[in-house]
């Protein structure tokens, strides 16, 4: 019986004082559900604001410039009248045009008077061939000279025309580069003023070859239209207080090489300005949208991390066993990180606690 008790005692101490198996551990981390939306992809440029139109104002003739008949800096129409050059030698070579004009028509109706008398004359056997040819010689140099007068009326009424200088735009006009009694035209200064048109600007700027390749890629032809796609290559510009321009630009125009010295090649696009807030000559920056991924793949890019295999992510399976994921990534969305290949929607990632991950472990999600 002591025997036995003595076992007994012996079993009861083994169970007292046998360590404790430590528990398995499970780690806490905070996990999100794979989501796909629709990502806006953009580059950003400098650029700089062209007019619309940017037309000079010439003298056409020469002259003394009498008069200027707007106020600097103002918008004029197209046709409006902007300076007058002396007229008067112009208008002496008009009035001289038309008296010559008026000698010869005389001259041709006598032409023509004596070439009726001279033709029947002929048939009568009263005139000879001789005079009959040169009747007619004299009524069809006549004639000529009725034309050759008009045309010279018309270019001497083209010239004295142009001592009234017109807008040949509507928009807004510069300071005069003359003053009045100056001497203009071809045997002096000939440009008067300038003319742009700001209604609606172009926004210049230069594209890098890797963004045009990569939008290449995927089938975004900058200034042309695409019926596949339902959006455009639309661009925004910040001003130089910070702010954002109100209105969009549609780019419409893609110059069809590459500069080899800079690896970029020129892009434009029309900016409505019906406020005239931008003028031609100012700098300012571009945001060009240049894709847009439909039905990606969006992560936060925190939740990535990287080492000299690639990028992974962890992914927590319906299992709770933990898969750490390499995965192939797109652009950078503000704090996000398109995920071109390696993830699905609705998988479960690992966003708070990876640190204290490794792969094939179990975890516990909040």
């Amino acid at each position: 019986m002591a025997a036995v008790a003595a076992i007994i005692a012996a079993g009861i101490l083994v169970l007292v004082f046998w360590p404790e198996q430590p528990e398995e551990y499970i780690p806490t981390v905070t996990t999100m559900p794979v989501t796909t939306q629709d990502v806006e992809i953009y580059g950003e440029y400098p650029g700089s604001i062209r007019a619309q139109q940017f037309v000079e104002v010439r003298a056409r003739v020469e002259g003394y410039l009498e008069k200027m008949l707007f106020e600097e800096g103002t918008y004029v129409k197209k046709d409006q009248v902007l300076f007058i050059i002396d007229p008067r030698q112009y208008q002496a070579k008009v009035d001289k045009a038309k008296a010559l004009l008026k000698k010869n028509k005389a001259l041709a109706m006598k032409a023509e008077r004596d070439l009726s008398r001279i033709r029947p004359l002929y048939e009568q056997k009263a005139a000879s061939q001789l005079d009959l040819d040169n009747a007619i010689a004299s009524y069809e140099s006549a004639t000529a000279d009725v034309m050759m007068s008009e045309a010279d009326l018309m270019q001497d009424e083209l010239t004295l025309s142009y001592t009234t200088v017109r807008s040949p735009i509507s928009g807004y006009i510069s300071e005069r580069h003359v003053d009045i009694g100056t001497l203009v035209g071809p045997g002096g200064q000939s440009l008067l003023a300038n003319i742009v048109k700001s209604d609606t600007v172009l926004v210049e700027f230069k594209m890098t070859d890797l963004d045009y390749q990569m939008s290449k890629s995927r089938n975004v032809n900058f200034g042309q239209k695409d019926s596949t796609r339902n959006w455009d290559p639309y661009i925004t510009i910040t001003l130089a207080d910070k702010t954002v321009y109100k209105y969009k630009g549609l780019v419409d125009f893609a110059d069809p090489q590459v500069d080899s010295k800079s690896g970029t090649f020129s892009v434009r696009a029309a900016m409505p300005n019906p406020s005239h807030a931008l003028l031609p000559g100012q700098f300012t920056n571009v945001k060009l949208l240049l894709d847009v991924r439909e039905n990606a793949v969006v992560v936060p890019t925190k939740a990535i991390e990287i080492e000299r295999s690639g990028a992974f992510i962890y992914v927590l399976r319906s299992d709770d066993i933990v898969e750490k994921r390499f995965i192939e990534t797109g652009p950078e969305i503000g704090n996000n990180t398109v995920v071109e290949r390696g993830l699905f929607r609705g998988e479960r990632i690992v966003v708070e606690g990876y640190h204290k991950l490794t792969h094939g472990m179990k975890a516990r999600s909040i």
